[in-house]
């Protein structure tokens, strides 16, 4: 395969350089008359100096030269088919929607390739299509389709309108000087500064608050602020609109958007409020991720046009540090966690995150790990940050971007929870355990308070469902939130965490949830042996208190790092708790009975629980359960610790869903009834694998016997673990004080225990 690559990058860049030495023969005879050559365009993402420094490097820098021979290839092709501009009609997925989305990569992508080819052909698909969208504008009014509470022009939402203007600005910057003056004045007057208007002043509730939506839609006045040299916009976009009559604290019906209680808005705003020091994005990384072209490609502009303002430096260098946060948010593939609303399967090879990591890599210090993650998306920004990239990856300069446990603050001044990544990594194996302990997360939070997810080398093994939205699919709800969103996805049940009384955390308000967050209580990823991460959440339900404790756990009596789960719980009255364990694959063995009914009802009736199928429920009746089940050909276990009381629900998502717009994925369920204060504690292993072509199992059977709780109460919860082997392992945690100084005697079952710092692990 590498092999392969290798020849068609060889390929690609002999046709790159016959068409470059084509076009600068072909440019000698091409007219010039209605060319400004005394302009100063462009200077956004590419300048006249990285023009000329591009341009003597070509057939010289293998990834760029691709990267260029295959955006030809694109708009050679689009060139081909001819300009459409249809009127618009259509939601996300559908025809004119597609076709507007479509029409703006070709305008961007052509206007790079005039400048750094010297064809013409492409300065005059941008102007003509241009030209299709001045006479089609003003005869627009709001978008027909009404679900948007920011309905667009060319598109159903005024989002993926900044997501044209972004982008189509970035064209226009590249034609600017050549446009004969009268037809940029045309464009300036029937276009670009009504449409900038319309974004901003005539739709304030999309422009003028704190969400990625906003973001887009400062970006794009910004950016054609920038080409056209209208201070007054750009100073719109980074500052926001002022003196607005709208309600700075409105919440909508659609999303539940929070606007900035003290009235900042603006690009500025955007980078201060959603970003923690750290570079984590309060929206998840999935939102996190579609935020970053636009920050990033802004302050790009910004650095060319006005370097003054020093906007990677904003916020001790905030938007580095985000790249760095994001790509450390991700699984062994490269796919971003589905924390939040999150698709699965969104990874860094999307080709916004190309021109991130790029634009990270050119302007932070040209950092090797950079390179590698650059390497693996095997593309580059047609500009002088890709051009940087290029020439480190042609001359090897590139080291492994080596994702090790992290922990990642929450909160514009990082006091907002966070989210815990604990790894384990070798030649053979990778783990990830990630917990979430943050801030609601604006509109795209879920309630989902200590939830977490387990990955075994890219792979899920309890999974986060993410959200429920198929995008840009025009039959599912025209691409956008299905109603599950918000009935499952978003609910507690729905994540492995604890559900108090059938009920959502916070009640499933938002207002109550944005107004709260989990705290940190320890984080100590030190020992590669013995990682672990530890959180509070003690307004979730009145009353209760929340503490949940993870480790990631690899010694010498398991091959492969296991998880010990410990969550804590305490009220000031009797509840029921449900704990789920959403796992995928087939059930091998469990140590409880169970049977299948005749017929399936659902689990309950709201919050969540009426999507969920109870396919069999069994009393426990000992004081430890086992659970294991086969996925991708290996074998899982859990092994908790229970009652004779508690119950065991297996559960499957569907019921009550008659256009399948979820998963049917299953769960496991450890329900405790009529409790004040009680402890979930559990142990997740992996611990085998199977061949379906020699048909032999290996390592089948858990290598733990039991879990048991030796002590709780409010100073110190202990478990003790049973390997098989016959060795027993105590973990004791410190409830209340998680200094690594404090010093703790504590006598369980006549035997003494002596430690400082936060827990004891032996």
């Amino acid at each position: 395969m590498k092999l392969k690559n290798n020849r068609i990058l060889k390929l690609a860049t002999v046709a790159l350089v016959l068409t470059i030495v084509s076009c600068k023969e072909e440019s000698k005879s091409v007219s010039v008359t209605n060319s400004k050559q005394t302009g100063s365009h462009p200077n956004l993402i590419l300048t006249q100096e990285s023009v000329a420094e591009i341009k003597s490097q070509l057939g010289n820098v293998p990834v760029f030269d691709a990267t260029l021979a295959a955006t030809q290839k694109d708009v050679d092709l689009a060139i081909q088919e001819g300009i459409d501009v249809p009127v618009p009609k259509d939601m996300a997925g559908g025809y004119t929607h597609s076709q507007h989305t479509a029409n703006y990569k070709n305008m961007q992508k052509a206007g790079v390739l005039f400048q750094l080819l010297e064809d013409e052909k492409y300065a005059i698909y941008v102007r003509d299509m241009l030209l299709e969208y001045a006479k089609l504008y003003p005869t627009l009014g709001r978008h027909p389709q009404e679900r948007s509470y920011a309905r667009g022009k060319f598109f159903w939402q005024c989002l993926n309108d900044s997501n044209w203007l972004t982008y189509t600005s970035q064209a226009y910057d590249c034609i600017y000087d050549w446009l004969p003056k009268e037809q940029s004045d045309y464009l300036n007057k029937n276009l670009f500064r009504p449409y900038a208007d319309f974004l901003s002043i005539e739709t304030p509730k999309y422009f003028n608050r704190i969400h990625n939506h906003s973001t887009w839609g400062n970006v794009s006045v910004g950016m054609i602020g920038l080409v056209m040299d209208d201070e007054e916009l750009v100073n719109r976009a980074l500052y926001g609109l002022k003196d607005l009559d709208i309600d700075t604290n409105a919440i909508d019906n659609d999303g539940g958007y929070i606007y900035d209680k003290d009235g900042k808005a603006g690009f500025l705003a955007n980078l201060d409020s959603p970003f923690s020091p750290d570079g984590f994005y309060t929206e998840g990384p999935y939102y996190q991720r579609y935020a970053m072209y636009p920050f990033m490609i802004f302050a790009e502009a910004l650095q060319n046009k006005k370097p003054e303002l020093k906007i990677f430096e904003y916020k001790d260098a905030v938007l580095l540090k985000a790249v760095d946060a994001l790509i450390n948010l991700t699984d062994a593939d490269g796919e971003f966690f589905p924390l939040n609303d999150g698709q699965k399967g969104m990874s860094y090879y999307t080709a916004s995150l190309v021109s991130v990591v790029d634009i990270s890599y050119y302007h932070g210090n040209k950092k090797p790990e950079l390179l590698s993650v650059a390497k693996a998306q095997n593309a580059v920004q047609l500009n002088a940050s890709g051009l940087a990239v290029a020439i480190g990856l042609r001359d090897g300069k590139e080291k492994p971007f080596l994702k090790k446990s992290i922990e990642l603050s929450d909160g514009a001044n990082g006091d907002e929870g966070a989210v815990g990544i604990l790894r384990y990594n070798d030649s053979n194996n990778t783990m990830a355990l990630v917990m979430k302990y943050t801030g609601q997360g604006l509109s795209h939070g879920h309630y989902d308070k200590l939830s977490f997810s387990l990955y075994e080398n890219g792979e899920e093994v309890l999974q986060d469902y993410g959200l429920s939205r198929f995008v840009n699919v025009e039959q599912k709800n025209g691409g956008g939130y299905l109603k599950e969103n918000k009935t499952f996805a978003k609910q507690t049940i729905a994540h492995n965490t604890v559900t108090q009384n059938e009920t959502s955390h916070f009640n499933n308000d938002f207002e109550i949830g944005s107004n709260n967050h989990s705290e940190k209580y320890l984080f100590d990823a030190s020992n590669p042996e013995v990682q672990i991460m530890s959180a509070t959440e003690t307004n979730a339900y009145p009353g209760t208190n929340f503490h949940r404790t993870m480790l990631l756990v690899k010694d010498a009596t398991v091959d492969i790092p296991y998880v010990i789960d410990l969550f804590k719980v305490t009220s000031e009255k009797p509840n029921q708790y449900d704990l789920p364990y959403y796992y995928f694959g087939q059930i091998i063995a469990t140590s409880f009975k169970t049977e299948a009914p005749k017929s399936l009802t659902p689990l309950g009736t709201k919050n969540g629980y009426h999507h969920l199928w109870k396919e069999t429920q069994s009393q426990a009746k000992a004081d430890n359960i086992q659970f294991t089940w086969l996925n991708n050909r290996k074998f899982y276990s859990i092994t908790a610790a229970t009652t004779n009381e508690d119950a065991i629900i297996l559960a499957r998502i569907g019921a009550n869903d008659p256009e399948f717009n979820l998963r049917r994925d299953p769960s496991i369920i450890l329900r405790k009834k009529n409790t004040k204060a009680t402890v979930f504690a559990s142990i997740i292993e992996s611990h085998g694998d199977y061949n379906p072509i020699s048909e032999k199992a290996n390592n089948a059977y858990s290598s733990f016997k039991s879990i048991k709780v030796l002590l709780d109460n409010k100073k110190y919860t202990a478990l003790e673990l049973q390997l098989k082997s016959g060795v027993s392992k105590v973990l004791i945690l410190a409830n209340n004080n998680a200094s690594k100084e404090a010093k703790h005697t504590l006598k369980i079952n006549d035997k003494n225990y002596e430690w400082s710092g936060s827990y004891y692990f032996k």
